[in-house]
């Protein structure tokens, strides 16, 4: 009796051969566990929005229930988020967008006739005259087309609507393409070159690709350069255990903020030429560019420019967004990515894999549009338009150049010239002491570093380790969107942080 009790209990919430859950009413364990999961999704990480900001969250909470803290709010200076940081949307984008969500706006005397005849037109594209309606999966047609006319007037070179797909956000046509590429197993596995350090997204969408991350390093002492040298010794490691593919840049820097040369965007197509790779340009910050003597060249235009055979054997794909720029706005998730000289047949599967999510969201199609065919002079909105774009570009241009000076003045922190995107990836000196302690939290130094600056001043920044860095170096990846004020003071407070965290551990 007693050994038949124990085979029952011993076989309770199993079916047929000892499965979970077959008999009804016994126990069961839930069929997906951390266990029986996709392991590739457990080895994604997204560092942008990690522990660090759970948190920020947590604090934030904490202060609202009156619970005291040495700091009286927290500052997300984390992520790229503008309007978050309280940065005014642009008149004529929103006007637009708000006309097509409620076309009854159309009958206000008060929005300008221009924004009326954009709503109109767009409007007319859109099925049902609706922007709730669904549109062609890689886009409406009217907007690829003015999309196209954008980069023919950008880069002087015919861009075509058909090899012109919209995305919700830069990120999902960078995936989009990430999953065509990735294929094979163990030695003929996809390997991605990216840089480091890299915008997460990169490290986490190869993870949960399975494919192999390929590092090579910008040379930080010479403001994040990208060095020829450092790209085949990347590629000839990659070689020796899987099949190197793919090449990503992100042209302005994401998180180091440096802005390639034309040269070095030559250097970059003839390598990926001579080594048969597939080009990926990461262009979403090309509207912020602060530095003297820094200019945007986009990998198209330069492509075009060196003509044969480049211009005719080269794969590139690129990639905007209207989250960055000047505009901000993160929320729509718009973008857009153009692919050249890509196999006419695996352009038809690049359309096939898009139809499976059916399209973009309208808003932020309608976004792009007004970004990519903005007010032109003479028209009513033109003059505010440009105002208050400069005002936007001025104002960051302005906090790219005090970022770098307050932290420059702090002993023990070095900051490279902020030529471009949103963001400064400052390197901190670290006492052995701090390592130390680091190592018995088990955590990387510069997570323990911005884990006691939140704790203490509530300031949230991402540490370096999230982005990659040189091994014995320790960053810390900060945006330059707050309000100057409240930057100025931002700044200056971590600076203040910093030294009595050194006086502290050493």
């Amino acid at each position: 009796m007693a050994a038949a009790a124990a085979a029952a209990a011993a076989t309770a919430g199993s079916g047929p051969g000892g499965v979970p859950g077959g008999v009804p009413g016994g126990v069961r364990g839930p069929v997906l566990t951390l266990e029986t999961m996709n392991p590739a999704v457990r080895r994604v990480e997204y560092a942008v929005r990690g522990p660090i900001v759970t948190r920020a969250l947590q604090l934030e909470r904490d202060l609202q229930q009156g619970v005291p803290k040495p700091f009286t709010e927290v500052i997300k200076a984390n992520i790229g988020d503008a309007q978050a940081m309280g940065q005014k949307p642009i008149t004529f984008l929103r006007q637009v967008t708000a006309l097509c969500l409620y076309p009854e706006l159309l009958a206000n005397p008060s929005i300008p006739e221009d924004a009326k005849d954009r709503a109109r037109r767009l409007l007319a594209a859109c099925g049902g005259h609706s922007a709730g309606a669904y549109t062609a999966s890689p886009g409406i047609e009217l907007v690829r087309q003015d999309v196209a006319r954008f980069l023919q007037r950008r880069d002087g070179v015919t861009a075509e609507p058909g090899n012109i797909f919209l995305s919700t956000g830069a990120s999902d046509a960078i995936v989009s393409i990430l999953k065509l590429l990735v294929s094979g197993a163990g030695p003929s596995r996809t390997g991605v070159l990216i840089p480091i350090p890299q915008y997460p997204l990169y490290s986490a969408a190869i993870a949960e690709l399975s494919a192999v991350q390929l590092n090579y390093y910008l040379e930080e002492e010479r403001c994040w350069a990208l060095d020829g040298a450092e790209l085949r010794r990347a590629l000839a490691e990659g070689r020796r255990h899987c099949c190197p593919r793919v090449l990503c840049v992100i042209n302005p820097g994401n998180p180091t903020g440096q802005v390639q040369s034309r040269q070095c965007i030559e250097d970059v197509i003839k390598f990926a030429y001579e080594e048969k790779l597939f080009l990926m340009a990461d262009e979403v910050y090309q509207d912020n560019i602060y530095a003297e003597g820094s200019a945007f060249h986009s990998f198209k235009k330069v492509l075009f420019e060196m003509g044969p055979p480049y211009s005719e054997v080269v794969e590139l794909a690129s990639f905007h967004s209207i989250s960055k720029g000047y505009m901000g706005e993160c929320g729509f998730r718009g973008g857009y990515m153009e692919v050249v000289n890509m196999d006419p047949a695996v352009k038809e599967q690049l359309a096939k894999l898009v139809s499976v999510r059916l399209c973009p969201p309208v808003p932020g199609q309608i976004v792009l549009d007004t970004v990519v065919s903005p007010p032109q002079p003479g028209e009513p909105s033109y003059d505010l338009f440009m105002a208050e774009k400069q005002a936007v570009l001025s104002s960051l241009a302005h906090k790219a150049r005090l970022t770098q000076e307050i932290f420059n003045r702090t002993p023990g922190i070095r900051c490279n010239p902020v030529q471009g995107a949103m963001y400064s990836f400052p390197r901190i000196e670290l006492p052995p002491r701090a390592l130390a302690a680091a190592k018995a939290q088990d955590q990387a130094p510069d997570m323990f570093f911005c884990m006691k600056l939140l704790e203490e001043t509530g300031i949230c920044v991402v540490p370096g380790s999230g982005f990659g860095q040189r091994e014995g170096t320790f960053h810390f990846r900060m945006t330059i969107l707050p309000p100057t004020e409240k930057l100025q003071l931002l700044l200056e407070k971590l600076s203040s942080f910093y030294t009595k965290f050194v006086k502290e551990y050493s």
